[in-house]
């Protein structure tokens, strides 16, 4: 990479790394909403874990005094699942709908 040490580095060296990073997709967020403790919700994150790769997870905790609202929503319910804020799933990781819906969001 003697090229970057070249006057014109200062020139390219910004263009070429915009391009880089602007060309990147950004990575769906999957929210668990969840309390502690959950065992099934610890379950549902090993299901998990094979995708971990094509998604950034997000932990809500439930009982937080901030997350009431998510709370009286959800306190039956955990764990539920928010796909880029849509929700997608509760009570157990459905595999099937999980690939699905990574897929659509990748191919688009």
């Amino acid at each position: 990479m003697h090229w970057l040490r070249s006057p014109l580095q200062k020139t390219f060296a910004p263009l070429l790394t915009q391009r880089l990073f602007c060309s990147q997709k950004q990575l769906p967020i999957l929210t668990l909403f969840t309390k502690d403790p959950c065992p099934l919700c610890d379950d549902a994150k090993e299901v998990l874990e094979p995708y971990k790769h094509r998604f950034i997870l997000h932990q809500v905790d439930i009982t937080a005094p901030d997350n009431k609202v998510w709370y009286d929503r959800y306190k039956f319910d955990i764990p539920v699942f928010h796909l880029n804020g849509q929700f997608l799933m509760m009570h157990r990781v459905n595999t099937t709908l999980l690939e699905k819906s990574l897929s659509k969001l990748e191919d688009s």
